[in-house]
């Protein structure tokens, strides 16, 4: 390292001061830092989020949210038509439902820190809280269904924006 760049043999010369801000975990301005290259710990950005729901980065065709559900709390039962999901628990525990029909939940799941949740476009499904401490998450959208910047510090803030789920 020299003068605040890292160089790796056949590489150009990167400043190494902001990725290792970031993925240090020190860097809790959560905001949505599309569509610029980011490089972050994505565990520490869960856990210190608090919002319901809050972008972190937009691109054109991915975007990745931070969730934060209180005990009891669901997502809501919702289906993105054209729009690919990830869910992955970073912390707490929930029951994930989906199903191909709004009224036909018929794969149900109790999920954990760790877990990984695909949602294929066009399937219902829902997230609770089942545990006693917030159940924190982040979403990959592809393509984004959120606008850039969202910050839904509540679950009735979000609905407000977003109509019924």
């Amino acid at each position: 390292m020299h003068n605040g760049y890292q160089q790796m043999p056949g590489q150009m010369a990167m400043p190494d001061h902001q990725c290792y801000y970031h993925c240090q975990g020190h860097d809790y301005n959560l905001r949505d830092h599309g569509p610029e290259p980011f490089v972050t710990n994505i565990h520490a950005d869960a856990m210190q989020n608090n919002a319901f729901r809050r972008s972190l980065w937009t691109g054109e065709y991915l975007q990745v949210t931070l969730m934060n559900l209180m005990p009891g709390e669901c997502i809501g039962l919702e289906m993105h038509p054209n729009v690919d999901q990830f869910l992955r628990v970073e912390h707490g525990e929930g029951l994930v439902q989906m199903g191909a029909k709004k009224d036909e939940m018929n794969y149900m799941c109790h999920v954990f820190e760790d877990c990984a949740i695909v949602i294929p476009a066009g399937t219902w499904h829902n997230l609770t809280n089942t545990g006693c401490m917030p159940l924190k998450l982040y979403s990959i959208y592809a393509p984004p269904n959120h606008p850039f910047g969202t910050v839904h510090q509540t679950k009735a803030d979000a609905m407000a924006a977003e109509g019924d789920y």
